[in-house]
């Protein structure tokens, strides 16, 4: 689809990933989970490879407001809040992992599959050879994949595996949380005036909902890329 001359960034993103964000949803585990219909073992699947780009999160966040070239320096307030709110998440899903009878110390012991692996190089490589604003195209795909099907999913996921509550905190606390976070994304990223962050945001973001949904995957088919 052609953007509108007068579209403001964000509407540009959502437009410009639209295919991506289809793709992503079409993956089997995805429709799945939404009506609960994953087992345990895939649920503690996913959690483990959550763990691992979540505890990069706040290193990557802090990797991008040092990257940030002096003409950006004013995003720098907007980076530490997100890091402020993202200290300890990590820590949750190793919690959710003990809750249902996982264990969370052998995870964080672990290495990440293949996918999640791929992902965080993108990343780290998006912020010291690309251009670091390419580092909120992870935002956007994580942030809203998490407000739009989080709860929804984790709601299905309890009743259908009759999980205890204290075994769902990470999928299913961001959704509120993160509909806030949409907002002041969309604030964010509508204050861009250069084309060329522009596309380094929009080209970030179908790379991280391909490499995103490659994790789902991945755990959908346990022994591919592991």
């Amino acid at each position: 689809m052609q953007a509108k001359p007068d579209m403001n960034v964000h509407d540009r993103l959502v437009l410009d990933t639209e295919a991506s964000r289809q793709a992503f949803l079409a993956i089997p585990i995805i429709r799945r989970a939404l009506g609960g219909q994953v087992s345990r073992d895939e649920y503690l699947r996913f959690l483990q490879q959550a763990y691992h780009h979540v505890h990069h999160t706040v290193r990557l966040m802090m990797g991008m407001g040092y990257f940030l070239p002096e003409r950006l320096h004013w995003m720098q307030p907007a980076i530490a809040e997100y890091i402020e709110e993202e200290i300890g998440h990590d820590e949750w899903i190793l919690d959710d992992i003990a809750a249902i009878g996982g264990d969370g110390e052998a995870v964080r012991r672990s290495r990440p599959g293949a996918a999640v692996e791929l992902m965080i190089a993108y990343a780290h490589d998006t912020l010291r050879r690309g251009n670091p604003v390419g580092f909120l195209g992870m935002v956007f795909v994580l942030e809203g994949i998490s407000a739009a099907l989080a709860t929804r999913a984790a709601d299905a996921i309890q009743q259908a595996l009759a999980l205890p509550k204290q075994g769902l905190r990470y999928l299913s606390s961001p959704g509120a949380l993160d509909q806030e976070h949409v907002g002041f994304f969309e604030q964010l990223v509508n204050r861009l005036d250069d084309p060329a962050d522009q596309d380094a945001l929009i080209h970030a973001a179908n790379r991280f909902y391909a490499l995103y949904g490659a994790m789902f995957q991945s755990i959908d088919q346990p022994t591919v890329g592991s």
